[in-house]
């Protein structure tokens, strides 16, 4: 049995450094998703590459991407080592330091860029998704060289910073690396989930995918007037709003042919994992915060989570929406949802009847408009064994840490990059969150818990010692 008394000890003294750290980390706005950001993504690759280097890493690079399809420039993805030693095992660590966008006028309670503490709850955009466990990796760094205790495996870090935009180019960068910089990684560890309550650790072993698409509606050449021209043109916003009601139902049920008769058939043996669950209906509606829960048990609910499809619209672009009252027919409109995939969703035949769906029903408007729809990016569903040589590991620090046997549990979202680390390096991954299911991720007031942002860095470190086992 490893000692993590020196370890445990050194993270439980020095949350001051760690939350400092962390409140750099979130002070930088780093959103994949807006242009005008991307220098901001691009400097908190850098303040993290200075961090592993101080912390100790050795070879840490910044390895360029390329560009995106409008010429932009793709922010790099940050690697580092710690150790070399043919002898450890070797494991992947992977993060992301890119945030979703953020505005104090969507209902924050602080600024969301300047970390806020609330008692125990670090608030603040990427607090939890994904700086906060990126940070984690950090202070078992600094616990072990300060502490003297040597990390028993092997560390390769992989920090990409498009994460929240498709994780673009990240794939081709471990194909090409697969033999280079990741050749002999044994296994790989993800940080960037969450426990599906606020009480009870978890250790993941699979989540959904998602493809993203849109439906563009063009009608006239310009927005028009609507007490000039409301009742003698087709409006675009009005045929798009048709083509969104016949895509899914308020009740979740979704409308496009097909789309469930690919979805792989429950078996008995999977439907007794949901039976032992620490989790109750009542925590997850306090989690969604009302009472708007469409399944009447948590097993049917968790179900329709990890194991069902599930359709959301996302938004409309081009459409008025301000505050006022804002007389205008928008000459165009880009309705923008996901579906969230599963097995065994095949995502090109998933595309060929999502379109096909779609123009079925535009057509039936006997619109004069203009209809396209376009899948915007997709990554696969993943799911593996929980019970292998990795996930025990992660089991055991978990128990370690928490003093109870973690609950084994699917994602409802996705981490698309999963499969292709599995795929092209060959090794096993384990999705080993810090957060709990309350901290907001991609919504106002993201947070993470103290107490979670300490214990989570002692699971993190106990899980290296329980893998060199």
């Amino acid at each position: 049995m490893p000692d993590f008394t020196k370890i445990f000890e050194y993270i439980s003294e020095n949350e001051y450094p760690f939350i400092t750290r962390l409140a750099e980390a979130v002070a930088i706005p780093s959103v994949s998703g807006e242009s005008e950001r991307r220098e901001d993504v691009v400097k908190m690759g850098t303040w993290l590459s200075e961090q592993l280097t101080k912390a100790g890493a050795t070879d840490v690079e910044l390895k360029p991407l390329g560009k995106e399809d409008n010429g932009l420039d793709l922010p790099p993805v940050v690697v580092g080592r710690w150790g070399t030693d043919e002898k450890k095992k070797t494991v992947l660590i992977y993060g992301h330091y890119d945030v979703q966008p953020a505005q104090r006028s969507d209902g924050w309670w602080s600024k969301p860029f300047k970390l806020a503490i609330d008692g125990d709850r670090l608030i603040g955009r990427g607090s939890t998704d994904d700086k906060g466990p990126v940070c984690g990796w950090l202070n078992v760094l600094d616990a072990h060289r300060e502490a003297g205790v040597e990390i028993p495996v092997n560390l390769v870090f992989c920090f990409e910073g498009m994460e929240e935009s498709g994780s673009i180019g990240l794939d081709d960068l471990i194909k090409r690396e697969a033999d280079g910089y990741f050749k002999g990684v044994d296994a790989v560890c993800i940080s960037d989930n969450y426990w599906l309550g606020t009480k009870y650790p978890v250790v993941t072993y699979g989540v959904r995918g998602v493809s993203y698409y849109e439906v563009a509606v063009e009608g006239p050449k310009a927005d028009l007037h609507s007490g000039l021209f409301g009742g003698i043109v087709y409006e675009p916003l009005t045929d798009l709003v048709h083509v969104f009601s016949q895509l899914v139902t308020p009740q979740g049920e979704i409308l496009i042919p097909g789309l469930q008769d690919m979805v792989a058939p429950l078996t008995d043996k999977e439907d007794k994992l949901y039976d032992t669950l620490h989790f109750d209906l009542s925590e997850l509606e306090e989690n969604v915060g009302a009472k708007t829960v469409l399944q009447d048990s948590i097993k049917k609910a968790m179900q329709a989570r990890w194991r069902e499809p599930s359709l959301s619209l996302h938004g409309i672009e081009g459409a008025f929406a301000e505050t006022g009252a804002k007389t205008v027919i928008p000459h165009k409109v880009i309705g923008k949802f996901s579906i969230r995939t599963v097995p065994n969703i095949e995502p090109r035949k998933l595309d060929e009847i999502v379109f096909d769906h779609v123009k079925k029903s535009f057509a039936k408007l006997n619109s004069k408009n203009k209809m396209e729809v376009s899948l915007v990016h997709d990554g696969d569903y993943w799911v593996t064994d929980p019970h292998g040589w990795s996930y025990t590991a992660a089991v055991k620090a978990t128990k370690e840490v928490y003093g109870v046997e973690p609950d084994l549990t699917r994602e409802g979202g996705s981490i698309p990059i999963t499969l292709s680390f599995q795929n092209n390096l060959n090794a096993p991954v384990v999705l080993l969150p810090m957060g709990r299911g309350d901290d907001g991720a991609h919504s106002t007031n993201e947070k993470l818990n103290l107490t979670n942002f300490i214990k989570g860095s002692q699971t993190l470190a106990a899980y290296l010692h329980y893998l060199a086992e």
